[in-house]
């Protein structure tokens, strides 16, 4: 049983590396898209890669779900699919409810720093306009200047 066990540990190890991997590449291959699009399809990803499901509920074996269903859907090797199916669904759920609640919680968050950085820039351009030298016709006399008609 300890070589089993080993083994077991290895290659869920292997599996851990393989899918940080192909987490690595999905984010390399989502960059250039629309951030709401973008962050969405990575969740999927790491739900789809990281989701593990019960082969043996006896010996508490677990494998990954869509493995699990991908070889029960192609070989008929088990009867795991619809466990596999409904453990990847439950977890997406879950990770779409926490990843609104990230959404409903940075979205004024951003908004408020938008708005701030649009009242900085406003600053410094009423400021630059400020403090640019004006045409000599432009300005406007002061009080204490006396005003001569042209003729």
């Amino acid at each position: 049983m300890l070589i089993f066990e080993n083994d077991y540990y290895l290659a869920w190890s292997l599996y851990a590396v393989a899918a940080l991997g192909c987490m690595l590449a999905w984010f390399r291959m989502t960059r250039w898209m629309w951030r709401w699009l973008r962050e969405p399809l990575r969740l999927l990803m790491a739900v789809l890669l990281l989701t593990p499901t019960i082969v043996e509920p006896t010996q508490g074996i677990y494998a990954p779900a869509v493995a699990i269903t991908a070889l029960d859907l192609l070989f008929h090797v088990g009867d795991n699919a619809w466990r596999a199916v409904s453990d990847l669904a439950l977890y997406g759920l879950i990770a779409l409810a926490a990843y609104l609640l990230l959404v409903l919680l940075r979205w004024p968050i951003e908004r408020s720093f938008r708005q701030r950085a649009g009242r900085q820039q406003a600053g410094q351009q009423q400021t630059s306009a400020d403090t640019r030298p004006q045409a000599r016709a432009e300005q406007r006399p002061s009080v204490r200047e006396r005003l001569e008609p042209r003729l």
